[in-house]
């Protein structure tokens, strides 16, 4: 009975380690792009998600226009449906104010792409 209390104690602190790890290591590779997606974000010229939202740790001057940008991945489980609202608000809601950043090529896919992680990191 110990031996094998041992070994299944042994095998999830094993398999808690790995995922650890693994965890750490896709951190770790999309750091990277969170801060090439906030240069995007941050940038008047390009995202200016400033203007409209409030950002901890995001710049001087945030608006009040939109929500704040907090508790992101609380919000939408589904980071494809945070992309898609960033895309283009006006599918969800015709009348949003939201600049349509996918649908009017303000932003391309892959600073869309880039943008949401660093939003989703919120």
């Amino acid at each position: 009975m110990r031996k094998s209390f041992r070994l299944v104690s042994v095998a999830i602190s094993t398999l808690t380690l790995l995922s650890v790890v693994s965890i750490a290591t896709v951190n770790a590779s999309d750091e990277s792009v969170i801060k090439e997606g906030k240069k995007i974000a941050l940038n008047n010229k390009k995202g200016n998600c400033l203007a409209c939202h409030l950002i901890t740790g995001g710049g001087e001057q945030p608006g009040n226009i939109g929500p704040p940008l907090i508790v992101m991945k609380a919000r939408f489980p589904d980071k494809e449906v945070l992309k898609a609202q960033i895309s283009d608000a006006r599918d969800k809601n015709p009348n949003s104010i939201m600049p349509p950043f996918g649908a009017h090529g303000i932003l391309t896919a892959d600073e869309l792409d880039k943008v949401t992680e660093y939003i989703y990191s919120l």
